[in-house]
């Protein structure tokens, strides 16, 4: 599992090693662990070192010096080195002296012409977005060059991936110490490229955020055993769908079929009955015992009574999507002792917390922790990076996914196969973080770069199922 901690768990943690550490050995392995990634980089591009044109855009503190230190070790073995300060006045004195003994050199503006730029222009404490002369320095990044981002890539908030302004763009980014929320969040996941950690000896307490991966989510997937029969492995009840969406109903049903449930009940029109059937037979009609709901996706106006009802059920777990989460009373969902997850889109958040669409665009690590805390319930926010959250806990990143899953019905998907999750037995951040994982990996296996549909994202859920247990 990634984990990842926010500027003042790191900052405190490299205060406490840098008390027992000769001065400088911190910012030494950080400059050693960079360096080492460049070389890599550009062995892998040219073939070797030596002869390479690397340029350093260089900020005011210690991340400039990450840079600098880094650039002498390149510039040793041969690589043709520049620093380009973005304050000529405020250099690291150190770094410099470095640079300048191993053959680098410094001007005052971007060369033409460069293999590689390291961004040292601003560190973790870095906010509100680059400064006019640092956006001016990144405007200049010669074409083609591979840009690597020391730490997180300048610009992007560390605690929350936001970006208040111009920000840099890297194709790697090697942090120090440990991962930082920004770089698992959008969009400063999307700036941070291929994320590289180099362990500089940090003793870190539990982490504010953490992504899944395919280890993880094997352990967290059920798997009958030789005694299960379909009731043990749990039943998963889908009140969803109207004579309006009759499709929600047979995309949720589809969803949750392939979630490890050992059967899906639903509830719902005729009509809609009629249709779910026709695509799915083996589905359950009418209601009955479960072990979870999913109420919600495209049931339109006038089925509160069916929300309430599914919220009522003490011993069983209830997904809340789409249409359910209207006018959803916090005391209610508060007072259930089953597990509830609620799984809005940033429109259905904002109507939650009162607030405007865009204040939960802008800020989307808090206002899902804002959404659990206020309905004491685990919360899945959708949207480009999915986080899931549950009061006191770390927020979970989703990191798989593609731009292709934003199409109509796939959050119907992903209800479904969430809400079969729970039947099984998985807690609600487990389950919301296992059926997003899941769901994005089926995205990118049904999409392979093109339009895809929400139902062929289900089909692929199999596979990505597989995929994870290989």
């Amino acid at each position: 599992m990634r984990t990842a901690y926010s500027v003042e768990t790191v900052r405190a943690a490299e205060r406490e090693l840098m008390a027992r550490l000769p001065e400088g050995a911190l910012m030494a392995r950080a400059a050693a662990g960079l360096a080492v990634v460049c070389a890599g980089l550009l062995t892998r591009r040219r073939g070797r070192v030596y002869g390479s044109k690397v340029v350093l855009l260089v900020g005011c503190g210690d991340n400039g010096g990450d840079a600098l230190y880094a650039g002498a070790r390149l510039a040793r073995r041969g690589a043709g080195v520049t620093a380009v300060p973005m304050d000529p006045r405020r250099v690291h004195p150190g770094g410099l002296a470095a640079l300048l003994a191993a053959g680098g050199r410094v001007a005052d503006g971007v060369p033409a012409r460069a293999d590689l730029v390291v961004d040292g222009l601003l560190g973790i404490g870095g906010r509100g977005g680059l400064r006019p002369a640092a956006a001016a320095l990144v405007e200049r990044v010669p074409e083609g060059a591979l840009v690597v981002a020391a730490d997180l890539p300048s610009g992007v908030d560390a605690d929350t991936g936001e970006t208040a302004g111009p920000a840099v763009t890297a194709a790697v980014t090697v942090t120090f110490g440990a991962y930082k929320p920004g770089l698992l969040i959008d969009p400063g996941a999307s700036r941070a490229g291929a994320v590289r950690l180099v362990d500089i000896g940090l003793e870190l307490p539990d982490p504010d955020l953490e992504a899944l991966q395919h280890a993880d989510v094997a352990r967290l997937l059920p798997a009958p055993t030789a005694s299960s029969d379909k009731y043990r492995r749990g039943v998963v009840g889908i009140v969803a769908g109207s004579d309006r969406y009759p499709g929600a109903a047979v995309l949720a049903v589809a969803g949750a079929l392939r979630g490890g449930a050992g059967a899906v009940r639903y509830v719902g029109p005729p009509a809609v009955a009629e249709a779910v059937l026709a695509r799915y037979p083996e589905t359950l009609i009418g209601r009955g015992r479960v072990q979870a709901w999913v109420v919600g996706p495209g049931i339109g106006d006038g089925r509160g009574a069916d929300v309430a009802e599914a919220l009522a059920d003490r011993d069983a777990a209830v997904l809340v999507d789409a249409d359910g989460l209207r006018g959803l009373d916090p005391a209610v969902v508060r007072a259930r002792r089953a597990a509830t997850l609620l799984t809005p889109h940033a429109g259905e958040a904002a109507a939650l917390l009162g607030v405007d669409r865009a204040a939960v665009e802008a800020g989307r690590l808090g206002s899902v922790r804002a959404l659990a805390a206020r309905y004491g319930a685990s919360v899945l926010l959708k949207g480009s990076t999915t986080l899931v959250a549950a009061d006191a806990a770390p927020v979970r990143a989703n990191p798989t996914g593609t731009p292709w899953l934003a199409t109509a019905g796939s959050g119907d998907v992903l209800s479904g196969l969430a809400g079969s999750l729970l039947a099984a037995g998985l807690g609600g951040v487990d389950a919301g973080s296992v059926a997003a994982y899941l769901h994005g990996l089926a995205g990118r296996r049904a999409a392979a770069g093109a339009p895809v549909t929400a139902h062929e994202v289900a089909h692929a859920l199999p596979d990505a199922w597989r995929d994870v247990l290989r």
